[in-house]
């Protein structure tokens, strides 16, 4: 039997068992609120580590241990800038976003908040943060969709084509059948074979350096000099810009849109402790699974031309090469899960946004939940056609977007979210203004001005908060009823925190 076929019969199980989860979701889902926010049900729990599952791509097992491997830690300072970035996201806006959301007309979608909390009759900034949305998330969704085509080709040797439909149509599937409860469901399982699978590996390596464990440092000297130094070849704008990720977790819709579907602002603390807890420990697995593994092919040469000649593998061939075939598939389970929870709230994200946002807000104002439901799921389908479409090239220009599409968001709405839930000066014009400055700046930065280094999402989220500020202290103060609906969603918020 080829040692493939373990790994292949172990993903077939995960697959139908992330089947089986959309089905039991499908029951539980009986309109649309539920379809797309789950009923705002979500305990601490499934809260904290959906968010963090679906935050996490397939970045997570083979880009950041293949960058490790290749430069040693000095490319850990991403890492710390998205534990930062995560926790001031959890601490600032969690909470604050499931009230106001609620004291917003009950907002379902960020394009619906912005504009209850704006009261924008116009509907300007619905149209602008939708079309943002979609803009950016169907070329992470390609992106994604290429992710796990690269997996399947490398594992099992199919070509290029069959594997992104049998992986699109994995993820397709569970998304359409049960929206957003299976997919918060999944994630949490997902979550959980992530973190077995990060830990796990590292660990192995380095007992499997057997007496060689003892020598670690002088190996690592060996293979890679400067592969312990975390400033090694870094200027103060490159480690400034590699921690400057974290200021795109403000304005992620696939990661708010968690916090704004928790059953209440109790859970947050807790889901708070819980998901950073789960990032720094996968985060570190990732770390040490790449440190560890440029000692372990250091001391095993004839073992590394594969992750040599593309050190993104090296997480898979230290599963394949350490476990037992049955286990290593378990484990490589792990990478399509990273893959799969991202690219399923995207897509879900992009049909809410197309549904709620353009169908019912302009279309259909009057149709049914029932309506809704199915639409939602027509519009996943669309999306993921289109997404598909342009993953048939996997060299095709516009998976180049992906690299500042997380700026992108960042900046377009991250300034926007935090002032929205912390300033009730903040006006309508301000919002429009501050998002539009927030999105072209990333663009212009990344293509005229990105030879000077500085990673876009910082000027981007510069401009744009200043733009908001700036623009709504020289305008007309908020109508009355848009205070006081601030104000009561604040005063709310205070209260829960206080009875926590």
């Amino acid at each position: 039997m080829s040692h493939l076929n373990p790994t292949l019969v172990t993903f077939i199980f995960y697959i139908l068992a992330m089947l089986a989860i959309g089905l039991y979701a499908y029951k539980a889902t009986h309109n649309f609120d539920e379809y797309i926010l789950g009923g705002r049900s979500l305990g601490s729990v499934v809260t904290a580590l959906s968010a963090g599952a679906s935050d996490m791509s397939g970045w997570l097992l083979m880009g950041l241990p293949g960058a490790i491997y290749l430069s040693g830690l000095s490319e850990a300072w991403i890492a710390i800038g998205l534990i930062i970035g995560a926790w001031l996201n959890w601490l600032i806006v969690a909470g604050r976003l499931r009230v106001h959301t609620e004291y917003q007309n009950n907002a379902l979608t960020l394009p619906d908040y912005f504009t209850s909390r704006f009261a924008d009759r116009k509907k300007i900034l619905r149209i602008i943060s939708a079309v943002v949305i979609l803009v950016f998330f169907a070329i992470y969704c390609a992106s994604g969709m290429v992710a796990g085509a690269r997996l399947f080709e490398s594992l099992f040797g199919w070509n290029y084509t069959t594997a992104l439909w049998i992986g699109a149509i994995a993820t397709i599937s569970y998304v359409c059948i049960g929206g957003f409860l299976a997919i918060s469901w999944t994630d949490t399982f997902q979550a959980g074979l992530m973190i077995f699978a990060l830990l796990i590996t590292p660990i192995i390596a380095y007992l499997a350096l057997g007496d060689n464990s003892q020598n670690l440092a002088a190996i690592l000297e060996t293979a890679r000099p400067q592969a312990s130094n975390l400033f090694e070849g870094l200027s103060t704008v490159a480690i400034l810009s590699s921690m400057a990720w974290g200021l795109g977790y403000f304005g992620q819709p696939h990661i708010l849109v968690r916090f704004m579907a928790a059953d209440s602002v109790k859970s947050i603390p807790n889901a708070r402790r819980i998901g950073m807890t789960w990032m720094i420990l996968c985060l570190g697995g990732a770390v040490a699974a790449g440190y560890i593994g440029i000692a372990y092919f250091q001391v095993h040469p004839e073992l590394a031309s594969v992750v040599n000649a593309n050190p993104e593998t090296v997480f898979m061939e230290l599963t394949k090469i350490l476990f037992n075939p049955w286990i290593a598939g378990i484990i490589l389970a792990a990478i399509l899960a990273a893959v799969m929870s991202t690219l399923s709230c995207q897509l879900l994200v992009c049909s809410t946004t197309l549904t709620e946002d353009l169908y019912k807000g302009f279309i259909r104002k009057n149709a049914s939940q029932k309506e809704l439901v199915w639409i939602g799921r027509a519009m996943v389908l669309a999306i993921a056609v289109f997404a598909i479409t342009f993953a048939m090239n996997p060299a095709s220009k516009v998976l180049g977007l992906v690299a500042y599409a997380w700026a992108g968001f960042g900046a377009a709405f991250g300034p926007l979210i935090i002032l929205s839930l912390l300033w009730k000066r903040m006006t309508l014009n301000g919002a429009i203004i501050g998002m539009i400055v927030g999105a072209v700046t990333v663009i212009v930065w990344k293509n005229y001005l990105g030879h000077l280094g500085l990673y876009e999402i910082i000027p981007g989220f510069i401009f744009s908060a200043i733009s908001i500020v700036v623009v709504s202290l020289l305008g007309k103060a908020p109508d009355a009823d848009v205070v006081e609906r601030f104000e009561k969603a604040e005063a709310q918020y205070q209260k829960e925190m206080s009875e926590i």
